[in-house]
């Protein structure tokens, strides 16, 4: 930790002792891997608080702290930071690739920001069970691993009881010892069969940067589910975290961002589609089994509504397959007519009809797609797209905007979108 920092984690415990003058602490010890910590006392010896701390490579320096009360916290502190006191400082924290809290810290010095947390709040519940998080702020993303807090918490919470109880004279090692479980002679009836663990698998979409700020398209399904990092790659680029900004189970559609700032983004058709246009789909599909690269398919609008008549959606006749989910629907001008979503379960309809359904696939319209961005306040491109290309041209164009989506999800019930 470099001399700043020192400084700022300093006055973190001075602010929590209510002065400005340097509080007393640590006292005793909370040493969880590369967390430190322990107890502080206000400018009269008075307890106030423990906490503990840790560094990451990033530069930030990442705090936990329960004051005398009870109440927790979070702070984050980073030397490049330069903040006025008082000011909001809207953060927006992932667990496990969960659905994202946006929170508003409060910075008590120039490089340091505190973040209450209530402990009736649900931000406590998924940070206490979490093994990754992260905090997007000021265009950076930030990636902690949580793999010890389920020991860095108790030995937290011990330091306040210990220390509330016996005053800082009882300050020791305030590591909580992990109990052994216990197996009971009959965990189960005779003949039962043992709980087994949720599976965990790959899953895979596609998505489409709509921002030069690094915002991708998807659809919900795509990231329903995931457990931990939710990644993204770009043909011949590096895998980047992405993280969730925002969904709409409704629509099917998801908001992820990537960090950093992108050239290419695609471009909104300003026009809708008639039946009958051509239409390319862009995607991913059985990756890993298939080619690792992208494929194009090629078609037509077969219909201006979906299943049931439900005019959110095309109809289109490109082929479409599992992975190809969250892709964009390219006009003949190259510019986004949809976003694909799904394609008809054949075996179901085989059972209901004896028939074997062919090239029947569903895209989102672009009316629901810019609400759903409007409503994001995430800015994207319209183009007129009156200039036709060749498939070829319109999938080069592509490949700078169209991303592989992957993550590890639990196993859940098969469903017709892919």
């Amino acid at each position: 930790m470099n001399f700043r920092v020192v400084a700022v984690v300093a006055l973190w415990a001075a602010m929590f002792a209510g002065s400005n003058a340097e509080a007393g602490g640590p006292y005793g010890s909370i040493s969880i891997g590369n967390w430190k910590g322990g107890a502080y006392t206000d400018q009269a010896g008075a307890f106030t608080h423990c906490s503990a701390g840790s560094q990451y490579a990033s530069g930030i320096y990442f705090m936990v702290m329960i004051d005398k009360g009870g109440g927790w916290s979070l702070a984050f502190a980073h030397d490049k930071w330069s903040l006025k006191t008082g000011e909001a400082f809207p953060l927006t924290l992932t667990f496990d690739g969960q659905q994202p809290f946006n929170v508003h810290g409060v910075p008590i010095a120039e490089k340091l920001v505190r973040v209450p947390m209530p402990i009736t709040s649900s931000l406590i519940t998924q940070f206490r069970k979490a093994r990754a998080m992260t905090a997007y702020t000021q265009g950076q993303l930030f990636q902690f691993n949580l793999d010890q807090t389920a020991q860095l918490l108790p030995a937290v919470l011990n330091c306040v009881e210990k220390t509330r109880r016996g005053g800082i004279a009882s300050a020791g090692d305030f590591a909580v010892p992990v109990a052994k479980p216990v197996v009971a002679a009959t965990t189960a009836p005779p003949g039962s069969q043992p709980a087994k663990p949720d599976k965990v698998f790959d899953q895979t979409g596609t998505g489409f940067l709509v921002s030069t700020n690094g915002h991708v398209v998807t659809n919900q399904h795509v990231v329903d589910g995931c457990v931990g990092d939710i990644q993204g790659n770009l043909t011949g680029e590096a895998p980047a975290t992405l993280r969730v900004v925002s969904t709409d189970e409704t629509n099917d559609l998801a908001l992820l961002q990537a960090p950093g700032t992108f050239k290419e983004v695609a471009k909104i058709k300003d026009k809708a589609v008639q039946s009958g246009d051509s239409v390319i789909a862009i995607g991913f599909p059985f990756h890993g089994l298939l080619t690792s690269d992208f494929t194009v398919t090629t078609g037509i609008v077969s219909s201006l509504s979906g299943l049931l008549n439900d005019t959110r959606f095309l109809q289109i006749s490109a082929a479409v397959q599992p992975g190809n989910s969250g892709g964009p629907l390219l006009a003949a001008s190259g510019d986004v007519v949809g976003v694909v979503a799904a394609k008809l379960n054949a075996l179901k309809v085989v059972r209901a009809t004896g028939s074997i359904p062919e090239n029947i696939n569903f895209a989102i319209k672009t009316g629901a797609l810019r609400d759903f961005l409007d409503n994001s306040v995430v800015p994207y491109q319209i183009a007129d797209g009156k200039t036709e290309l060749k498939t070829t041209d319109i999938a080069r164009n592509a490949r700078a905007f169209t991303l592989l989506i992957s993550c590890k999800a639990k196993a859940k019930s098969e469903t017709a979108r892919n």
